[in-house]
Formats: C-alpha cells, structure tokens, sequence
C-alpha cells in the first residue's frame, strides 16, 4: 500500500510559560518551530508502505545499524558502542518477518528501503493485551526530517489498532533528543516512574517508557 503522510502530530500541546514545549535535556521548541517543522510534511509527499518479505531481513538488518550508529555516534564513543554483527540482525529480522513477532513494514523510496518499523503487542510484564507497543522504528539518516518515521508511525498505528490494541508504548534512549522529540510530537508522552539503565555492549543507556491512545 501507498500511505500518503497525515499530519497526526501533538500539535498542541499543555502550554509552557512561553509558549514553548519541552524538548529532552532542556531543549525548548517553540509552537512556531513545531509548525515549521509540519509544513515541511507536505500532505502530497508519499512513501510506499508495504509488509516485509523474507528478502528484506539484510536490508533491514544493514539499516538498522547504521542507524544506530548514527544516532549513537554523537552520545558515546563509538569504539565503545558494541552492536550485533550484521548476520546476527539479518537473523533475528528473518525470524521477526517469519513468524510476525514482531510485525515488521517497511518503508521505501522508489526501491530504495528507507525505513522499517517493528510493532506488536507490549513485551513488558504486567500489561494488558490491549496495549501495543513499537519495537523498533528506524529511518535512513539520509531520509531524516523527510517524513519516513512519520509514514512508518501510520502503518504501526493501523495495523496496532487492527489487532485491538487500544494504548501503545516505547521505550526510547533519554539522550536521544531526536527520537525524543519525534515520539512526543506523536502524541506519546513519558512515564516519568520508568526510567531505566539498559546494557548496550561495553555501556549503558538510560532508557523511558512514552505512551500514547490509539485512535
């Protein structure tokens, strides 16, 4: 399917003195900068959303760890960032797409991949089986700002919503302001009571828990 980006973002969010929203680690952004930021989403700008086939396991597998190399490159030092061999990726995606666990989609450009995103019902203990949660979501950093993660939040939104999922959850990196700051725009919001220090290789990452309605 062609899914035509809708602008579903959080828009208007509880007013701050100032009429600014807050960012992660202080970072402000004023309404205007975040109506700069939806006009540039153009309602005509389309990406080609489809599920993923077993020959798309090595792609997806070569553009999630760029991508995490990217977004973590500025945060540590990378010769400490320890990530998965790109076998071990293809693997555990060639399983995901097999089985649906979880549901992937990608997202291309032409023929080009430029983003996939993983979503199912939430893994953390104690939730209800209506709460959904995206597993992964990722887009080429070639293609950042461009409406990728965007196009892919839709797709993960539907296919949640079709399963019965009423609620969704992520857990995303609290140094990460882009990420941060994409989820929040999305309508997610933190659960302050869940921050958390995960093992990432030879570091640690602290990581919260954003959650959001569907519909």
């Amino acid at each position: 399917m062609v899914l035509t980006l809708r602008t579903r973002w959080n828009a208007n969010p509880a007013p701050n003195p100032g009429g600014f929203v807050c960012g992660d680690n202080g970072g402000l952004f004023t309404k205007q900068a975040i109506s700069g930021l939806l006009s540039k989403m153009s309602s005509t700008t389309t990406f080609k959303v489809r599920p993923a086939t077993l020959r798309d396991a090595r792609s997806v597998a070569e553009l999630h760890n760029t991508s995490v190399r990217e977004v973590f490159k500025s945060l540590v030092n990378p010769a400490a960032l320890s990530l998965p061999t790109l076998e071990k990726r293809q693997a555990y995606w060639r399983e995901a797409i097999e089985y649906s666990e979880p549901q992937v989609h990608v997202a291309l450009d032409g023929d080009k991949m430029v983003g996939f995103v993983g979503f199912d019902r939430s893994r953390d203990p104690g939730t209800p089986p209506t709460m959904g949660e995206i597993w992964a979501l990722y887009a080429s950093p070639d293609f950042w700002g461009k409406g990728v993660g965007l196009a892919l939040w839709d797709a993960a939104r539907d296919g949640l919503q079709e399963e019965g999922c009423t609620h969704v959850s992520v857990w995303v990196p609290l140094a990460s302001e882009r990420a941060m700051r994409f989820h929040e725009l999305a309508g997610f919001k933190r659960e302050l009571s869940t921050a958390k220090t995960v093992p990432m290789g030879s570091i640690k990452i602290e990581e919260i828990r954003l959650k959001r309605a569907l519909g």
